[in-house]
């Protein structure tokens, strides 16, 4: 990437230094969403689980390929230990839903006057799954549906269908590995582009403006999220109520991602507007540190919690924290990502799941010094069997946020 200097382009400048980054990508094939469901059905039938439903969201997309909304009414589908996928939903959505089919299944559909709760029993039944089967249900499913089909039942044993889908998902493939880095790339080129279009005087609504401009310009078709902080407000990690104007001197923290065919980029980029005092430098150096201490101690086996660990040690060695107080990093060192901006696993304190091949995580132990500014470096990694591999290479330096390292 050639490095732009922060403030030295107008936005049509910056605009037209991006180009479509999207031209050689594909979809995860049917094959693979077969794989999928037959690595889930393996594990269910060596933990005696009969069923998993799968609502509509993420879940269904990662192991049907059909992407659709969750709503008040119920859609989604029935993953049997054995046997094909058996999709449910409204009569009137049925046509609809033959058309967003990516794996076969039959689709039992229910009137607006019936419920689909005994439906999704009287398929059960249809498949001979017994009363006392136990049955995993979405994790991310609303209440009222895991309430109705429980209502329904009789005798089955209801668990959380995360047991199947965070063992499956957690593992990425290659071609997850290769979209998750396309949208990775293009969200950094967008944060290079926007860093050399800031000005003083320039609003935080205005920027967040850019970047869904500039995600849409490398292929995407906009941000996904966009945080844009000045000044004090980059202490607030998730950003505050009011927009800021940018002054000489600012703190800058922009925390943005895009998807590319359902697969998410996350990247923040934190830097000064201007000359950094000695102060600033001395956080963002000491920030840049911990990050590189999460990465190192991230190796194949050792469990999730250590590389959190890492940091926040590494934090404490120059008296901040402990733990989550601040100044210091008040929140988890890292997040899993794939077809949710966060999925499993955590790196948390807590999360003794050893680290695996496919494994994909953000790296961002946020340092936060409270009523002044707060730094967040967040890249991506994800394990191989050498070890970690960055999705994009780390800031340089808060004078050359963008360059990469030695």
């Amino acid at each position: 990437m050639t490095t732009i200097g922060i403030g030295t382009q107008t936005s049509e400048q910056a605009l037209d230094s991006l180009s479509d980054m999207t031209e050689a990508l594909s979809p995860i094939h049917p094959e693979e969403h077969l794989a999928r469901i037959a690595k889930a059905q393996a594990y269910m039938q060596a933990n005696n689980i009969a069923a998993i439903y799968l609502n509509a969201g993420t879940n269904l997309t990662y192991f049907t390929g059909m992407q659709w909304y969750a709503s008040e009414r119920m859609v989604g589908a029935i993953l049997p230990a054995v046997g094909e996928v058996q999709y449910i939903a409204p009569y009137f959505e049925i046509g609809s839903l033959n058309d967003f089919k990516v794996i076969d299944g039959p689709i039992h559909g229910w009137q607006e006057h019936q419920s689909p709760y005994c439906l999704f029993v009287e398929v059960l039944k249809q498949l001979n799954i017994k009363d006392i089967a136990t049955i995993g249900i979405d994790e991310s499913a609303q209440f009222f549906i895991f309430d109705g089909i429980n209502k329904a039942q009789n005798g089955l044993n209801l668990i959380n269908a995360k047991e199947v889908t965070a063992h499956c998902r957690m593992h990425k493939s290659a071609n997850e590995i290769a979209l998750m880095q396309a949208a990775m790339n293009m969200t950094l080129a967008v944060h290079q582009a926007t860093a050399s279009m800031l000005y003083a005087g320039i609003s935080t609504t205005e920027v967040e403006a850019f970047i869904k401009q500039a995600h849409q310009k490398v292929g995407a078709p906009g941000n996904y999220f966009c945080i844009v902080l000045f000044g004090v407000a980059t202490s607030f990690p998730h950003g505050v109520k009011d927009p800021q104007i940018l002054k000489q001197g600012d703190m800058v923290l922009i925390d943005t991602g895009c998807k590319v065919h359902n697969y998410l980029s996350d990247i923040t980029r934190t830097y000064v507007f201007g000359e950094p005092t000695s102060w600033q430098r001395k956080f963002w150096d000491i920030e840049k540190s911990a990050q590189l201490a999460a990465f190192n101690a991230a190796q194949i086996g050792t469990p999730c919690e250590a590389v959190d660990e890492a940091a926040r040690g590494y934090l404490a060695s120059h008296g901040l924290g402990p733990e989550y107080q601040t100044p210091g990093c008040p929140h988890r060192t890292g997040h899993g990502i794939g077809l949710d901006i966060h999925e499993w696993p955590y790196l948390v304190g807590g999360n003794k799941t050893p680290l695996a091949t496919g494994m994909c995580f953000s790296n961002e132990p946020m340092l936060v010094v409270p009523d002044e500014f707060g730094i967040r470096l967040e890249d991506h990694f994800y394990m191989t069997d050498q070890g970690p591999r960055w999705f994009t290479e780390p800031s340089a330096s808060i004078d050359n946020p963008f360059g990469l390292q030695n």
